[in-house]
């Protein structure tokens, strides 16, 4: 029986039989070359099957005619023989044939399963790969035979395949910081820098800085480098300090005087600043200590001064001068980034080069920590498939939903249905010596 007559004959009833199939988005892709190529085997295994059931009818045909012009027994052997093999190769073709369409074109009930079944298949499959696939045991013993944190860091350890990741990275980055809005990164970072100096109060912070300090001695250098830096005013600027001092004096006292007084408060804060340069244990100097101390003290346990230092915290960071500063700071962020993902020698690039290679000689060598990596990627594995499972299995349900019926059918037939047409040659052949044994045996018994 040749199967691509009745294909002709019954495209068209089962084309109207299956257009009510429930459609999802997603369907079969067109055939491709190898397609082709596969139904063409098909055709020719199709040919050779059919050629086999014809050659048995033949047969069965000749011993039929020999037997009924006493050519002898044998014919009756023969005859059986191709009788029985006909019966296989028939009832094989019926049965592969029913798999993909309704042989002859007749509506006999459970025929044509791949084009009506569809649906229900692929909700069986997709239930099979749930339970079969799916499940935290076998992801994790999956996982774990495979020992992906000891591939992983043997892979990585090696410089090439280290510089490979860095490569990835570098243009991850790149693509990333040119797909974010400047404008919008930097509300985000103007946003999240003022609301974390809002939320933490910096006065107990800078008052215990403040008193390490002076407790190191470390303010010294700022009140040497004042001190000197005032001297050096002073004698450069000692016109303009008498100056101040005589144009402060009351308009009645002589001008004499107020030279002379002049004179004496120039002569006398050169001398103090003088003196607290050069002399490391000045009174001035200690007293500059405790009062840094003492307000360093007041910074962590004053209220009041406490409650100033954040009014004073606040006021600055709302102004427009300091948000400007801080949103600003995301264009030089980005840029010194970009910068040195392109750079295959900047700091960046060579430190996380040289971190991918030390996290993977760690990998390859510390049992310990390649226990931890494999168990945290086995909890994530077992996390999505047992929370997303249903998800998972849904995409091959739907997916074989919005196949088209007969292009699916087509298509699993040119996947499987060379070897199908093996089954009606086995079927012609087994037949042939099922009926061969049994005419033997009834042969000898009724004998």
């Amino acid at each position: 029986m040749e199967e691509e007559t009745a294909e002709a004959s019954t495209s068209s009833s089962t084309s109207s039989t299956y257009s009510s199939t429930k459609a999802y988005p997603g369907p079969m892709h067109a055939d491709t070359p190898a397609d082709a190529e596969k139904r063409r085997g098909v055709r020719r295994m199709k040919a050779t099957a059919t050629g086999m059931l014809v050659l048995v009818a033949v047969v069965f045909v000749l011993a039929k005619w020999a037997q009924s012009a006493g050519a002898g027994g044998w014919t009756g052997y023969v005859a059986a023989a191709a009788e029985a093999g006909m019966v296989g190769a028939l009832a094989d073709w019926f049965a592969v044939t029913a798999l993909f369409k309704r042989p002859m074109g007749l509506p006999i009930p459970h025929t044509a399963i791949i084009p009506t079944k569809k649906d229900q298949l692929g909700e069986s499959l997709g239930d099979f790969v749930g339970v079969n696939f799916l499940s935290q045991d076998v992801v994790r013993e999956r996982l774990r035979s495979v020992g992906i944190a000891g591939r992983l860091g043997a892979w990585l350890s090696q410089p090439e395949h280290a510089d490979r990741v860095t490569a990835e990275l570098s243009t991850a980055l790149r693509g990333a910081l040119t797909v974010l809005r400047d404008s919008d990164v930097q509300a985000v970072v103007g946003e999240a820098i003022t609301r974390r100096a809002d939320a933490v109060e910096v006065a107990p912070g800078i008052g215990r800085t403040l008193e390490k300090i002076v407790e190191d001695g470390g303010h010294r250098r700022v009140v040497d480098l004042i001190c000197a830096r005032a001297h050096d005013w002073l004698i450069e600027h000692g016109d303009q300090v008498l100056d101040a001092v005589q144009g402060g004096a009351p308009g009645w006292t002589p001008r004499f005087v107020d030279k002379k007084v002049g004179d004496r408060v120039y002569k006398e804060l050169v001398r103090f600043v003088t003196e607290m340069r050069d002399m490391p244990e000045h009174p001035a100097r200690g007293a500059l200590d405790r009062f840094l101390a003492d307000f360093a003290a007041d910074l962590q346990s004053d209220t009041e001064t406490r409650t100033r230092v954040e009014r004073l915290k606040s006021e600055v960071l709302a102004r427009g001068e300091v948000q400007d500063i801080i949103a600003s700071s995301w264009a030089n962020v980005r840029q010194m980034l970009v910068a040195a993902s392109e750079d295959e020698r900047s700091e960046l690039r060579l430190r996380v080069r040289a971190g991918l290679m030390s996290l993977g000689a760690r990998l390859a060598s510390d049992e310990r920590l390649r226990s931890k990596a494999e168990g945290w990627v086995e909890d994530a594995a077992a996390y999505v498939v047992t929370t997303y499972r249903s998800e998972i299995t849904s995409l091959i349900t739907d997916t074989v939903a919005g196949w088209d019926a007969q292009h699916t059918s087509r298509k699993i037939e040119a996947h499987i249905g060379r070897d199908l047409q093996f089954i009606r040659i086995n079927g012609t052949v087994v037949g042939a010596l099922a009926g061969l044994v049994i005419y033997t045996v009834v042969t000898a018994v009724g004998a």
